[in-house]
């Protein structure tokens, strides 16, 4: 970069809210998530399944199904929806040309995710790259009323045409993008009347879609029921921690939740690792069951907690989301603590 164009760029900083619940909802996505792709990476049975082994009850397997699988994606891709937005909207005040900033924002997702292939082949962060870039067209130039209304309708053609999966992220993406332009972060940091008349749906709905994911037992990522029924508990998960963080709970949630959602990205990538490590010495291809695998996961998201915690007391961001923040800007940006923070946290009496 010339001087004359280091000196007319708009330095990292500004005072743009950070809307702290929504950290902590990604940082609870992170656990579900987390929980779902510890499985998959330790490749946990599938040893029997290759010798053409039996089927082995597990109720904690059920329980998962039931509880978490498919539940959290859909709140991920929202989240990145509203991020894509959030982030397009800071690049509008800070560079001329804000497309080309989302531009390599979204390249520098893609090759993430790419290199994590060689770890974990399962991840998501190739496909959220390439949707965003797909997607960054009309977020960026479409009204907003056009955005939301796109995703919804994208979103419910994904469901009932391939039950979810990876047709249903772009339209995922655009209804957190027009959620976003529309004020959601800030009607779920204060979680007023709205929020709690759609999580009283959404409870009402679950009852019938916990029915009908029953008719179709089994891994619910592989069946219409079972991702519809995934979709109205993200609902309800996400409302019910809105209205939780609303009252002395809000302490807990934030301390378990904020660290591991502002450093989502690292905490993501170095959980793959972690898994794809311990499955390298350890045989969970023979288990019969999930419990260990689910044990290790809930103690490193404990540990990653704790040092995502420790972490943000000296750094700004997490070593991935600075590595992903420098390619989007082309520059190095500061990383310690002691330099003007980027986003003013908004506290809500």
């Amino acid at each position: 970069m010339s001087t004359a164009a280091a000196s007319t760029t708009p330095p990292l900083t500004g005072t743009r809210p950070r809307w702290l619940f929504l950290d902590s909802l990604r940082g609870f996505a992170v656990l579900g998530i987390l929980l779902v792709n510890a499985i998959d990476i330790t490749q946990l049975g599938m040893a029997r399944v290759m010798v053409g082994g039996s089927s082995v009850p597990d109720p904690v397997r059920d329980a998962l199904h039931l509880t978490v699988q498919t539940r959290f994606v859909p709140i991920f891709i929202v989240l990145f929806g509203m991020s894509l937005w959030i982030v397009l909207d800071g690049a509008r005040a800070r560079s001329p040309r804000p497309w080309l900033v989302m531009v390599r924002r979204m390249i520098g997702l893609a090759v993430i995710g790419g290199l994590l292939m060689f770890v974990y082949p399962g991840n998501i962060l190739l496909e959220y790259g390439v949707v965003g870039l797909l997607m960054l067209p009309v977020v960026l130039l479409a009204p907003r009323g056009v955005t939301l209304g796109g995703g919804a309708v994208l979103t419910v053609v994904a469901y009932a045409m391939f039950g979810g999966g990876l047709p249903s992220v772009p339209g995922l993406v655009l209804l957190g993008a027009g959620a976003a332009a529309f004020g959601l972060p800030r009607a779920l940091e204060l979680s007023g009347k709205t929020v709690a008349i759609v999580f009283a749906a959404a409870a009402v709905l679950t009852v019938p879609a916990l029915l009908w994911q029953l008719t179709t037992p089994g891994d619910p990522r592989f069946s219409t029921p079972g991702a519809v029924a995934g979709l109205v508990m993200a609902v309800l998960y996400t409302t019910g921690l809105a209205l939780l963080w609303r009252t002395p709970a809000r302490t807990v949630i934030a301390a378990a939740f904020e660290p591991l959602g502002r450093m989502a990205l690292s905490n993501y990538v170095g959980a793959a690792i972690v898994m794809a490590v311990a499955a390298s010495v350890v045989d969970f291809g023979h288990l019969t069951t999930v419990t260990p695998v689910l044990t290790l996961s809930l103690v490193l998201i404990v540990t990653q907690s704790l040092l995502s915690r420790l972490w943000l007391t000296y750094f700004r961001y997490g070593p991935v989301e600075w590595l992903w923040r420098t390619a989007t800007w082309l520059r190095p940006v500061a990383l310690r603590r002691d330099a003007r923070s980027t986003a003013t946290p908004v506290t809500v009496p």
